[in-house]
């Protein structure tokens, strides 16, 4: 029996099966996405029913494009089975597509499968016309037509699986292409199998009366498209929703990561910290067992930072707290508080030992510097250890308590731990009311100077001073710089109260030009933090500039033992100071590691003898006086004057005019005089 196509209806059916295609390749990139089982399983079988409609219409609209010189129609139930049918096969594509892991072998049986039930599908919905005689198959086609179908079938599989990623570069475009091909290979496997149908003569359709082919076709095109549409509508509107909640989560997850970790280092931070001493403190309460907190921070490490800059000295942070977690056992906290601060929090200790293993541990791995990590650096920390609930029962009581025998680690020479002990309270105290005292000296007026003379050796004239700071506290009383310069050192201030010094030096110095006055040089002392400065050169020079002063006037005083710490550098600021018009002093030299081919190169004003060689002047006698005649000699012979303090006794004074010291300080001569009272000295001097 002949047939024929309707071009039109053979469009529609390639554009239904081509909006299938796409709304499947949609579904699965969707389906994808989903973490949850439940609403995996709904997109599924809302998938699966639209993606099958959209086949078995395809079939439909084709059969529409399909006529012969007889009426047909379609059986109600077999066109239901077709139906099932293709849901199952977009169900069972659906799932293979959306797998978290899927091979080729799994998309070759998936192909196969799927394949088998849409050719299932396509040939009981031709039974649905119940032809009488029955339809006649041509063997070769219809071996081809399954073919098509399970090649048709694996292609779809693989391209979905491909195209599953939204992330994907132009993805809608990718859909689009791989859609129409899909189409292709789908009509092209229903017009195979209708290719392989062989119609006798003089049949006719047994279901006639049944579902009338027009209406159907017709109408199922109609509502298809419609489900297609909704269906990926509902999917992009659902990705979206989908992507903006886990963009919100992940967002939330980031703050709430940043709320509980350090920037710099992603270690925990103060807060999270605390919070896992508190947890600790309930374990340890109710299993009764102890732990150890162990507070550390780097020496040295604002000496890096001021010199090299705040870039370097993050990278040196990040380098130790890299290498710190490589020190702790496992199941320690290691936490960044801030700065150079860091905690390791040890729980389940089972002896105090233990914490101070891994404190050594922790210093001489440091020490050593045996790293693979590219960094050159020697960040070594002084730690302090609390242990609960020995030393506090608070996460507050044991950082404090850990600070504080951290701090006596530092003064016991640093590079060392200390446990904590109950007497370290008062000295965290008094450590703690002088940075108050200095952070308010400043603004309350509290820093003051003292001015101690200086006198030439064989004449006792006066020649110059050494500026001298006093910090006098209203409750804390006249405290001395050697009990507030170390914790200046230590904390940073001593870079400000050093420009306050040289500033108020030069101040005096105007003022007591102003007055008539003779020109005096006066010495001021520059701290191992300000040596460090890169800037310090030209801080000093402007502050001398700003207030007036010739820069000869002021001679900066540098212990050996700084000096000689980094040699060449400390010849490149020498030079930079003397090229400005400052003069150098050398101070207590000999109780150093002095390099005479170094002091050579230093080529300094002056050198000073430690108070400890004069002193000796008068207990060892002979051992004495060659030791300072040979530093009297060594000094002259590099053309520098000598300055010897700690002049206390008249042999100690008698001894030195022998020996041609240049110049000489000391109480005999001169106790250290407020600015007025040295202002009068001075008066004396010009009216003698």
């Amino acid at each position: 029996m002949h047939s024929t196509y309707n071009p039109f209806f053979v469009a529609m059916s390639l554009a239904v099966a081509t909006f299938a295609s796409y709304t499947a390749l949609d579904l699965a990139s969707r389906i994808s996405l989903l973490k949850h089982s439940a609403g995996r399983h709904a997109w599924l079988a809302g998938g699966a029913t639209a993606m099958g409609v959209g086949i078995w219409s395809m079939h439909f609209v084709a059969m529409l494009a399909f006529s012969l010189p007889i009426p047909l129609g379609y059986d109600p139930a077999i066109t239901g089975y077709s139906l099932l049918i293709a849901i199952f096969v977009s169900w069972f594509a659906l799932y293979v597509v959306t797998r978290s892991t899927l091979g080729l072998r799994d998309i070759a049986v998936g192909g196969v499968l799927m394949g088998l039930g849409i050719a299932g599908m396509h040939y009981t919905g031709m039974a649905a016309l119940r032809m009488e005689p029955g339809i006649d198959y041509d063997p070769l086609l219809f071996a081809a037509s399954i073919v098509v179908a399970i090649v048709a079938s694996t292609a779809a599989l693989w391209i979905a699986r491909m195209l599953s990623d939204a992330r994907l570069h132009n993805v809608i475009a990718k859909r689009v292409g791989a859609a129409l091909v899909m189409g292709l290979a789908i009509t092209g496997m229903h017009y195979t199998g209708m290719a392989a149908a062989n119609f006798m003569p003089g049949s006719i359709c047994g279901a006639t009366h049944g579902v009338d082919a027009h209406w159907l076709a017709t109408t199922i095109s109609l509502f298809t498209f419609a489900i297609l549409t909704v269906t990926l509508i509902l999917s992009r509107f659902d990705v979206r929703t989908a992507l903006l909640a886990g963009s919100v989560t992940q967002l939330n997850d980031q703050i709430v990561r940043m709320a509980n970790h350090d920037a710099l280092t992603d270690l925990p931070n103060r807060w999270a910290l605390v919070e896992r001493i508190d947890a600790a403190v309930r374990t340890a309460k109710r299993m009764q067992t102890a732990f150890a907190v162990l507070f550390m921070d780097l020496d040295g490490f604002k000496t890096i930072n001021d010199s090299l800059g705040h870039s370097a000295g993050d990278e040196v942070l990040k380098a130790f707290a890299r290498r710190l977690l490589q020190c702790v056992r496992d199941g320690d906290t290691v936490a960044r508080l801030g700065g150079d601060e860091f905690v390791v929090l040890m729980e389940n200790l089972e002896s105090p030992d233990d914490a101070q293993d891994v404190a050594q541990d922790v210093i001489d791995r440091m020490e050593r510097g045996h790293w693979h990590d590219g960094q050159s650096i020697q960040a070594v920390p002084s730690v302090g250890i609390a242990l609960f609930p020995r030393d506090g029962e608070t996460a507050d009581t044991l950082l404090k308590n850990a600070d504080a025998a951290m701090y006596e680690a530092k003064r016991a020479g640093r590079a060392t731990w200390r446990f904590f002990e109950a007497s370290m309270n008062a000295a965290a105290m008094r450590t703690l009311q002088i940075q108050n005292a200095m952070r308010a000296a400043f603004d309350e007026g509290y820093f003051s100077l003292r001015f101690q003379p200086k006198f030439r050796g064989t004449t006792n004239e006066l020649v110059g001073a050494e500026a001298l700071i006093r910090l006098h506290h209203p409750e804390l009383g006249l405290l001395m710089p050697s009990e507030f310069i170390p914790t200046a050192e230590r904390s940073g201030q001593i870079v400000q109260i050093g420009q306050w010094v040289v500033r108020e030096t030069c101040r005096q110095i105007r003022h007591w030009q102003t007055m008539g006055l003779s020109s005096m040089k006066v010495a001021v002392n520059l701290s191992p933090r300000q040596i460090a400065q890169p800037d310090l050169v030209d801080t000093m020079i402007d502050i001398v500039r700003a207030e007036h002063v010739r820069c000869d006037q002021i001679i900066f005083e540098i212990t050996e033992a700084v000096a000689m710490h980094d040699a060449q550098k400390t010849v490149e600021m020498i030079q930079a100071f003397q090229r400005a018009g400052f003069e150098i002093a050398i101070d207590d030299f000999g109780t150093g590691y002095s390099s005479l081919a170094y002091l050579e190169r230093f080529r300094a004003k002056q050198l000073k003898i430690d108070r400890f060689f004069t002193s000796g002047l008068d207990a060892q006698g002979n051992e004495s006086r060659a030791i300072v005649s040979a530093i009297i000699a060594l000094a002259h012979s590099l053309n520098m004057e000598v300055v010897a303090e700690g002049v206390e006794t008249q042999s100690q004074l008698t001894e030195l005019q022998i020996m041609e010291c240049d110049q000489m300080q000391g109480y005999l001569l001169g106790k250290p005089l407020t600015a007025s009272a040295f202002g009068a000295l001075l008066e004396e001097q010009l009216a003698s």
